[in-house]
């Protein structure tokens, strides 16, 4: 199976959406609106592989044919104050996860382990609603301790809300990208997060964009909403304009309001990363938490062949990924490329 164009033919009626977005899309590069979302994400499953092809076109179109690849690792896991419902790591909830910190050895090694992956980005994550001095200070020492160990891998943060005087701390320790999710569209976040704002997110968003940092942000899918709060979800990060969108499928957590939810099916998963991706065409989107449970092996190809040009191997903060051999595995069969340290500097 190889990573070439595919060619999208559109059957009459209900398919009409695929045509508008070949030309719109394809053709001239713009996103599609809330409404068109709306109408991909209602296609009918006989229409799904024409989708796919389609966003795949686009993809290789906007964005080419290289692939980024990420590791993660949490420096501070657990004991979060926020009750994000989806989230173990929240205190408020009672989940298995304890709190714990990741020393600056273990930060290292991680970041090493992840650079032999062939990995060329790295993102220290804390659960944290913001960070205080001493996890600044911690992520400070570890960056350094990183490239003294001659590691130059590109490294990105996760650590919560900040401050304006906390973005120019991360870009003076050299942080080229942040993390922080919207999670879910602006109509249905105070259903899944109380302690907090959408608001909020927002405005460090905007403020680490405004430092040049580039913006990683994206959400879960599967915490209730509906299709129009997703379709309404893809264009509100299409306004964001961020470098990265990660696309998660909810993993139920023990402990968490959300514990019961039932996972999404594989069909619906690769319509919504086809549908993002439509509404996003130059946008890197990267497959994140839950595809192995709601796509498998097998799904996660298709999503690769449908609008995917990311992916972060190995384990997700409490959750077990596949082997990081395997996504890479996957990548050559693709014959898909991935994007060399150089690209990303």
């Amino acid at each position: 199976m190889t990573a070439a164009p595919h060619q999208v033919e559109t059957a009459a009626g209900d398919n009409d959406i695929l045509a508008v977005a070949r030309e719109q899309v394809l053709e001239r590069g713009v996103g599609l609106s809330q409404e068109q979302v709306l109408e991909v994400l209602r296609l009918p499953g006989e229409a799904l592989q024409d989708l796919l092809a389609l966003a795949h076109d686009v993809r290789m179109r906007w964005c080419g044919p290289e692939v980024e690849v990420e590791g993660i690792v949490s420096v501070k896991t657990g004991g979060c104050p926020e009750d994000c419902h989806f989230c173990s790591q929240s205190g408020l909830f009672p989940t298995p996860v304890r709190a714990a910190w990741l020393d600056i050895p273990g930060l290292v090694k991680a970041a090493r382990e992840t650079a032999e992956t062939g990995a060329t980005e790295f993102c220290i994550v804390a659960a944290v609603r913001g960070p205080d001095k001493r996890l600044m200070s911690q992520v400070r020492e570890g960056i350094r301790a990183i490239r003294e160990d001659g590691n130059d891998i590109q490294i990105a943060c996760s650590l919560g809300m900040l401050t304006q005087e906390q973005v120019d701390e991360l870009v003076e320790m050299g942080v080229h990208r942040y993390n922080h999710n919207l999670e879910t569209a602006r109509s249905n976040f105070p259903n899944v997060v109380t302690t907090h704002s959408w608001e909020e997110r927002w405005d460090t968003l905007q403020m680490v964009k405004d430092a040049g940092m580039e913006v990683c942000c994206g959400g879960i899918v599967g915490m209730g909403e509906s299709d129009e709060q997703r379709a309404e979800f893809a264009v509100q990060l299409a306004e964001l304009e961020p470098h990265e969108v990660p696309m998660n499928f909810l993993i139920p957590q023990q402990g968490t309001p959300y514990e019961h939810y039932e996972t999404i099916e594989g069909p619906d998963a690769l319509r919504i990363v086809a549908a993002f991706r439509l509404a996003m065409p130059r946008t890197m989107l990267r497959f994140a938490g839950g595809r192995e449970l709601t796509l498998g092996d097998l799904g996660a190809e298709q999503g690769m062949l449908g609008g995917i040009n990311a992916i972060i191997v190995g384990n997700y903060l409490t959750n077990l990924g596949r082997p990081a051999q395997s996504d890479l595995d996957m990548l050559d069969d693709l014959k898909m490329p991935i994007k060399a340290l150089s690209d990303t500097i």
